[in-house]
């Protein structure tokens, strides 16, 4: 898989540096944008179960 490079979700205010970014490799990486060291890799796997969760709003609070 191609390394897209560090993005955010197309939700976020792109004034704020107050988010989560994402960066697909081979899995996901994730890093908070204000404190971009360290990032934590994410397996493919568990991130296509994590969007399979978000998109069936499994996250929601309640």
């Amino acid at each position: 898989m191609n390394d897209t490079g560090w993005f955010k979700s197309s939700f976020t205010d792109n004034s704020s540096n107050n988010c989560v970014e994402c960066r697909i490799t081979n899995g996901t990486s994730i890093r908070d944008s204000k404190n971009p060291n360290p990032s934590f890799h994410v397996p493919a796997p568990a991130w296509s179960a994590f969007i399979a969760g978000a998109k069936a709003d499994r996250f929601a609070s309640r």
